[in-house]
C-alpha cells in the first residue's frame, strides 16, 4: 500500500469511511525515524541518519489501525490506518480487495523490473581487469 498509488489508498479506506465509525487515537503527526543499514563488507550495523515519518492510528470496531510511512502525507497516513483498522477487524469489505490490491502488487512490480534494468545497464564489472596483456584479479 505504501508503494501504489494514493488513490487506491483513498478508495479502499473511503469505503470503510462510509460504513463504520472510525475513531482517531491519533491525529496524523510527524516523527523522525532512524535508519539502521548493514555495512557489506564487515556486517556490521550503524546508523544512516534519520527520516521524516508521518503516521496515525486509528480504531474500527475496537480494533487498532497504524499508517505510517515517509515523508509528509498525512491523509494518506490516515488511509492506511483506517486500511489497517480494517484488515485488523476483518471486515467484510476487505475480502473484495484482494482483486485490487493483486493488480496494484503487479503494477508495482513491472514498475520496479524497469528501474532494475535501467540500473543493470549501468553496473560495472570490477572482477577483472586486464592492464598490458594482463589480467588482474581483486
Amino acid at each position: 500500500m505504501i508503494k501504489g498509488t494514493p488513490e487506491i489508498a483513498a478508495a479502499l479506506a473511503l469505503e470503510i469511511k462510509d460504513r463504520y465509525r472510525v475513531t482517531i487515537i491519533e491525529e496524523p503527526n510527524h516523527g523522525l525515524v532512524m535508519v539502521k543499514v548493514r555495512e557489506s563488507a564487515q556486517k556490521s550495523l550503524f546508523y544512516l541518519g534519520e527520516v521524516l515519518v508521518t503516521e496515525c492510528k486509528v480504531q474500527i470496531e475496537g480494533k487498532i489501525g497504524i499508517g505510517i510511512l515517509k515523508g509528509d502525507e498525512p491523509e494518506r497516513a490516515y488511509d492506511l490506518a483506517v486500511i489497517d483498522a480494517a484488515y485488523e477487524a476483518q471486515l467484510q469489505e476487505i475480502t473484495a480487495w484482494s482483486t485490487i490490491l493483486s493488480s496494484e502488487a503487479d503494477r508495482i512490480a513491472r514498475e520496479q523490473k524497469v528501474v532494475d534494468a535501467a540500473v543493470l545497464r549501468t553496473k560495472v564489472n570490477f572482477e577483472t581487469m586486464d592492464t598490458d596483456g594482463e589480467e588482474m584479479r581483486k
